[in-house]
Formats: structure tokens, sequence, C-alpha cells
């Protein structure tokens, strides 16, 4: 369970204090989860506290019963190797390895040998429909392949938590659909997935909608999604 407990973070630009993220406080349940806002309101900036990528001027994040803020940097870095994964709308690919390279290097670094990374990444590209792509360096992947050989490294390690920040902003509609699929997937089966996106029409295919403006949470907004509707019909 990922909590924000009445996170706050501001920064120093001179003399004045700028406010990213305004005292949010928020329980992320299993499923997909969307945070929209204009440009500015902190959704970014929230994101990489959720992370720890970055840590709060106050308040804090709390995995379970862990809070984030509280560890080092190489401790927060170990929970990020273990617990989450990542999309980004830039797709971080390591450009002289291949997609199966790319997506065994979270094994590696976790310590698995070479078979079982191997063996797990190929099942991973195949899972993404990129089971034939795995010898090609990125350079030879459209954009849509790169995302989803990204999102098959998300989740390499079999991740609880993914976090995507603009996964589709640099895909065309067909590449763009595809990756929202895998998103969804990822939700129905169990893990807390937290999508930051501009694309309301996008953020409406999640469970709940967080909606934040000048860094606070204004309102949560309660998704019909169609799993819920089909349950309800039953």
């Amino acid at each position: 369970m990922l909590e924000a407990i009445n996170l706050h973070k501001r920064y120093h630009q001179g003399e004045i204090d700028v406010v990213a993220v305004d005292h949010f406080t928020y329980r992320f349940p299993p499923g997909l989860t969307a945070i929209v806002g204009p440009s500015g309101s902190g959704k970014t900036t929230l994101l990489n506290l959720l992370a720890g990528f970055d840590v709060p001027s106050e308040g804090e994040v709390r995995l379970d019963t862990t809070p984030l803020s509280t560890l080092p940097e190489d401790g927060r870095s170990e929970v990020r190797l273990k617990h989450m994964g990542f999309v980004f709308q830039q797709w971080n690919l390591i450009p002289t390895l291949t997609a199966l390279e790319n997506v065994a290097f979270p094994l590696m670094l976790a310590g698995y040998g070479f078979k079982e990374r191997t063996a797990r990444a190929s099942q991973l590209l195949e899972a993404v429909g990129l089971g034939q792509r795995g010898r090609h360096l990125p350079s030879k992947l459209s954009g849509g392949e790169q995302q989803r050989v990204a999102i098959a490294r998300a989740l390499a390690l079999n991740p609880p938590i993914l976090f995507a920040d603009e996964p589709t902003g640099n895909l065309d509609s067909v590449s763009g659909a595809r990756v929202v699929e895998l998103l969804l997937r990822q939700a129905q089966e169990g893990r807390t997935v937290i999508l930051v996106t501009h694309d309301l029409e996008l953020a409406r295919r999640a469970e709940r909608i967080l909606h934040l403006r000048d860094g606070r949470l204004l309102r949560v907004e309660e998704m019909r999604t169609a799993q819920a509707v089909e349950a309800l019909e039953r």
C-alpha cells in the first residue's frame, strides 16, 4: 500500500518560495489511478515524491509501514528496484543494449543469473507482443515498440506498484492505444498503477482520477470502468 500523508514540497527561487505540492493526502489502492491537471499543477513533482526520487519539505510517503523520506538515497533506490516499476514519456532505453538486454537489465541489478534473466526477459517481450524483436537495438524499433520494451522492463521484477508519466505523449494513436491496454492489464492483475497524464480521454479509462491544481488535490473522481459496469450487471 502506497500512501501520501500531508505531502508538501516547496522550492526556493531567490527570495520566493514556490509550492509545487500543497499538503496532499491520499492512499493509493490497487488498480489504475490517473493524476490530471494543467501544466504546472504539480503532477510530475508529486510522482517524483511518491517514487522517492525526491523528498518532501513536509509530510511523508509510506510504502506499507516504511516512510520513504527517512531512508538514505541508496535505501530508496533499493525500494524502487524491488517494489516499483517506471514508464516515462522518454523511453530511457540503453541504446547499446538490445531490447532483450534492456528488459533483463533490472534483473541483472537484482542479482539474477544469465539464464534466468534471459528467460524472464523473453517471456515479458512475448507478453507485450515483441517476442520477435528481442535482438533489435532501440534505434531499430518504432516509438511504440520502444515504449512497450520500457513497459516490459518496468515489469521485470514483478513490482506491485507501476508509475507511468505521460507514457503515450510521444506516440501515435495506434501505438498509444496498445500501451494503454498494457497498463490497464497490469491494473486488472492487481497492481497499483499510477498514471500522470494531460489526456482526459485516457484518464477516464482509469478507476479513479485525482484532479490537481496548484499542487492541491481538488477532488477525486470515481469512474465506472467497463469492468465495474459488467460486475454490476451480473
